[in-house]
């Protein structure tokens, strides 16, 4: 789901409801103190993933990464039930809590996604497709930020490279690492 300018916006917006009708249905279990489950593990799993699901190929600006980060912190915020007012950082609910930043998650998830597409051979059908996309992107949509442009940043980032993509266990550990 893009936008007329090849943008992310309305998956993130999409996903991000999603994600907070999921937490609305966990709500009690992610918020009672009483049960001793991995509040962290249950989040990540059910809600993050349902928010973040397909963002391996989001073209994501600045802007949609502000709006999951600040989704999450809600969530966080009540899960832990921690006040702004209690001044108590993002951060430390998140080591509470033990997950890791939705912005990493979002990177690791289009960096694996990037890695898997670089070792399909020229004759697979996810490879021609993708080279249709693409085409369809630069032809006609001219979006403000292609979704190479934005891996390509991952990819500087944590000084990866193509070679590093070939072999899938180091680059699977390489992504890992953040």
């Amino acid at each position: 789901m893009l936008s007329v300018d090849g943008d992310a916006d309305a998956a993130v917006e999409a996903r991000i409801r999603t994600g907070w009708n999921k937490f609305r249905q966990l709500v009690p279990l992610l918020t009672n103190r009483d049960i001793s489950i991995r509040k962290g593990r249950l989040y990540s799993s059910c809600v993050r993933s349902s928010m973040l699901h397909g963002s391996e190929t989001w073209p994501v600006r600045k802007e949609n990464e502000v709006a999951l980060q600040h989704a999450e912190i809600r969530m966080r915020r009540w899960m832990c039930n921690v006040k702004v007012k209690d001044r108590v950082p993002s951060k430390k609910l998140r080591e509470r809590l033990g997950i890791d930043d939705i912005i990493l998650i979002l990177q690791q998830n289009r960096l694996r996604w990037y890695g898997h597409a670089l070792r399909k051979e020229d004759t697979d059908w996810c490879t021609s497709w993708s080279g249709t996309l693409h085409l369809i992107f630069h032809t006609f949509l001219h979006p403000k930020r292609t979704w190479t442009e934005v891996v390509q940043k991952d990819c500087q980032a944590r000084s990866l490279n193509r070679v590093d993509a070939m072999d899938r266990g180091r680059w699977k550990k390489l992504i890992k690492t953040g």
